[in-house]
C-alpha cells in the first residue's frame, strides 16, 4: 500500500538520476511526486509545502550522512541542488565515475585552485597538465588531457575562454564538505549570502574582508553603496574594487 514516504523515496531516486539540478526543477519534482503518490492513493494526507518536504527528506537522510545541499551558481546566481555526502574526508562524490589515478589527480587540481595567489581560485592549463608530476603513477600528457575535457564535460570543473580551470558550482556544492574542511584557511565568504565566493568582487579597503559574489554585488548595489563590512564608500570608488577569480590572476 502506498504510504506517505512514497513521495520521498520517489523524490530522493528522481534526485540521484540526475545527481545536480536547480531548485526550479526540485520544486517540479517534489510536485510529481506527491502528485504520483496521492493518484495511488488519494486518502493519504500528504503535507505539499515544498519547504517541509524538503526537510522532511533530510531528515530521512540524516543516519546516511547524506543531505540535500543549496548552492547559488557563481556565474548565473541561479540556486542548484545536489545530494551531497557529508563526510568531509573523502572525494566519495566523484568516485563512481574516475579511477584511484584520476580522482588523485583531481585531488590535487583542487589543491592547487584552491591555494591559488591572490584569491585568483584559478589554474591555467599548462599549470593544470604539471600537477600529474606530482601523481604516484604515472599519467600522460594526452591521458591527462582527456582526464581534464571529462572534468569539464561532466561539470566538475569549468574552462574559461582564456585556458584556465576552476572550480564549478557542482564541485563547490557536492565537495562543499572537504572543501571547507581541508582548505579552512583558504575558503571565503560572501558577505551578503555567506555561500563560499571563488569568482566575484573584494573591497579595496586594506584588511577588510568583504567579498561579494557578481550576482550579490549586482543585486547590493541597486540600493546601497557602501561597504557591508567597513562602510567605504563604493559608489564613487567602483573601479578600485578587487577581483576575486580569474581576473585576479597573473600569469602561471
Amino acid at each position: 500500500m502506498p504510504s506517505r514516504d512514497d513521495a520521498q523515496k520517489l523524490f530522493i531516486q528522481a534526485v540521484l538520476s540526475r545527481r545536480y539540478l536547480s531548485k526550479k526543477l526540485t520544486e517540479l519534482l517534489v510536485g510529481r511526486c506527491i502528485a504520483a503518490v496521492r493518484a495511488a492513493d488519494d486518502t493519504l494526507n500528504i503535507n505539499d509545502n515544498y519547504d517541509a518536504f524538503i526537510i522532511s527528506v533530510n531528515n530521512a537522510l540524516d543516519p546516511l550522512d547524506l543531505e540535500l545541499a543549496f548552492l547559488h551558481d557563481e556565474i548565473t546566481g541561479r540556486q542548484m541542488c545536489a545530494l551531497v555526502n557529508r563526510k568531509g574526508d573523502e572525494l566519495a562524490q566523484i568516485a563512481t565515475d574516475y579511477s584511484p589515478l584520476e580522482i588523485a589527480y583531481f585531488k590535487a587540481l583542487v589543491e592547487r585552485i584552491m591555494l591559488a595567489p591572490n584569491e585568483s581560485y584559478s589554474v591555467s592549463s599548462l599549470a593544470a597538465l604539471r600537477e600529474t608530476a606530482a601523481l604516484k603513477s604515472s599519467m600522460t600528457k594526452t591521458q591527462a588531457e582527456i582526464v581534464l575535457a571529462s572534468f569539464v564535460a561532466k561539470g566538475w570543473l569549468n574552462k574559461s575562454p582564456r585556458g584556465r580551470y576552476s572550480l564549478s558550482t557542482r564541485t563547490l556544492l557536492e565537495l562543499q564538505p572537504y572543501i571547507r574542511s581541508t582548505y579552512a584557511d583558504e575558503v571565503v565568504e560572501c558577505t551578503v549570502c555567506f555561500e563560499i565566493v571563488t569568482r566575484g568582487i573584494g573591497c579595496f579597503t586594506a584588511n577588510c574582508k568583504a567579498r561579494l559574489h557578481d550576482h550579490c554585488f549586482a543585486n547590493y548595489r541597486n540600493s546601497k553603496h557602501k561597504c557591508p563590512a567597513c562602510t567605504a564608500d563604493w559608489s564613487a570608488n567602483e573601479k578600485r574594487l578587487l577581483f576575486v577569480g580569474e581576473k585576479a590572476a597573473s600569469a602561471d
